[in-house]
């Protein structure tokens, strides 16, 4: 995918990905997107090279879920 196209499906991405944060925590959008930006996943998610951006939203959440609950991110062999 060119840059291009990755800068163009990002807002896609994130606000799926805000609104599910918002859902599955119960708190406001404004909340969630301070929490997501300021995760190591969304640090990888703005790479375009990581290829982060071809997973799911629920695929997503759950990485999310994971830093908050260690700290670390483990990403999936696909």
């Amino acid at each position: 995918m060119g840059q291009e196209q990755f800068v163009a499906m990002m807002p896609y991405i994130s606000a799926d990905l805000v609104a599910l944060i918002a859902d599955k925590q119960n708190i406001s959008h404004e909340a969630a997107i301070t929490k997501l930006y300021a995760s190591k996943l969304y640090a990888a998610l703005e790479r375009e090279e990581t290829k982060v951006w071809q997973y799911s939203t629920q695929m997503l959440y759950s990485l999310f879920e994971q830093e908050e609950q260690t700290g670390t991110i483990q990403f999936p062999d696909v």
